[in-house]
């Protein structure tokens, strides 16, 4: 049956292209992605989906379901479709959204054979504030199999790990005072900050390889003449397990409150960002994608990437079993978040990469809803590495 998908994917396929193109053409920052979202969710009802919009509280998440009313496992495809300020899709999205969707459809023609039920859910935001991170908080996995999602990238990867991450804010608050006729009388906030940052620098020896922690000044006083009575600084803390980056991130706030005491600074600690988990993939599940992805396409699958970066499929794949593969657009150097990136997207490479990804997303699906021994693996292996 699964040459019925190539069927399906190919009667779909340039309404695929003209949604992503479009995507493309009218870039839209994280939870305004309003016409993105219309766009795919008018695409799944015309086949037929149930659809919930305005879902964890996010106007721009939204639930797309086809049920075959038989039992089976349910699958679930993610769906990303949010830009970034002055470069539009630089990451993508405009093509992660559309495969997830056609690979949805594709496979939904299929259900009233095989049974089980197959969902889209659109995820806003994912370079910012993830709607994932409340969809696994909130239950949106709890009747969810297996979730999965495939990103472009210069070459095709296996699905591999992400760093946990929390986005942390510093802000101290001091005295103002004129610097020259009377700083005795200030408390300096800006001190403060500085402070953190040599103390930050001090604990980089003594954290294990894998911790990234960088941050900005982003409000350092307004005047030279005027002792700063605030200042504030805002960070990303990184690990490779949610464990030990609540370690660290205590370390770190421990370092905050050294250099408030240090100053006189009254000290505020906020999260300005969601946090991320790491990424676990389910090695079995992903095995399966990878296979399908070397049959559909020409491309070469190398070993996961190398990353120190955080996705909020982290928090999804603590839940249910996940995966996070890239799919190749031709383009070894490409970089991400670049306009070229995003004009890459566009081009035959950029489409093929559409094609093949949606096509070896709905084999992949077809598989766990027909081989009853691979769905009992990758239940098992969740659950062990849970």
């Amino acid at each position: 049956m699964k040459q019925q998908l190539i069927e399906e994917i190919g009667k779909i396929k340039q309404q695929l292209l003209n949604i992503s193109d479009s995507l493309y053409e009218n870039p839209e920052l994280g939870d305004q992605e309003y016409q993105s979202m219309q766009k795919l969710v008018a695409f799944l009802k015309e086949h037929q989906f149930e659809i919930e919009t305005n879902i964890v509280g996010r106007a721009t998440a939204f639930k797309a379901e086809f049920n075959s009313g038989k039992p089976g496992p349910k699958i679930a495809y993610l769906a990303e479709y949010d830009a970034l300020p002055g470069v539009g899709h630089g990451c993508g999205h405009n093509l992660i959204g559309t495969m997830s969707t056609g690979a949805a459809v594709a496979l939904s023609k299929l259900l009233h054979v095989v049974g089980g039920s197959v969902i889209v859910l659109g995820t806003p935001a994912e370079e910012t504030n993830g709607a994932k991170v409340p969809m696994s908080e909130q239950g949106i996995f709890d009747d969810i199999d297996v979730a999965m999602i495939v990103h472009p990238g210069g070459t095709s990867h296996e699905s591999g790990e992400s760093l946990a991450m929390d986005a942390i804010q510093f802000s101290y608050f001091g005295k103002p005072s004129h610097a020259a006729a009377s700083p005795e009388q200030g408390i300096n906030a800006l001190d403060s900050v500085i402070q953190l940052f040599n103390g930050i620098n001090a604990l980089r020896q003594h954290v294990t390889s894998d911790v990234r922690i960088h941050g900005i000044i982003s409000d350092g006083g307004q005047a030279v003449n005027v002792v700063p009575d605030k200042a504030t600084a805002q960070f990303y803390v990184r690990a490779k397990s949610r464990d030990y980056l609540n370690e660290v991130v205590e370390k770190v706030k421990h370092i905050a409150e050294g250099a408030a005491s240090m100053t006189g600074a009254l000290l505020e600690i906020t999260n300005y960002e969601l946090s991320y988990d790491n990424m676990i993939t389910n090695q079995v599940l992903s095995d399966v994608y990878t296979k399908n992805l070397k049959e559909t396409s020409n491309q070469a699958v190398l070993p996961p990437k190398a990353t120190y970066g955080s996705i909020d499929m982290g928090n999804v794949s603590q839940v249910v079993p996940a995966i996070h593969p890239y799919i190749g657009m031709n383009e070894a150097t490409l970089v991400p978040h670049t306009k070229e990136f995003a004009d890459t997207t566009i081009t035959e490479e950029g489409h093929q990469a559409l094609h093949d990804g949606a096509l070896s997303l709905a084999k992949t699906g077809y598989d766990v809803l027909t081989d009853s021994k691979l769905f009992k693996a990758i239940q098992d292996e969740f659950k062990k590495t849970k």
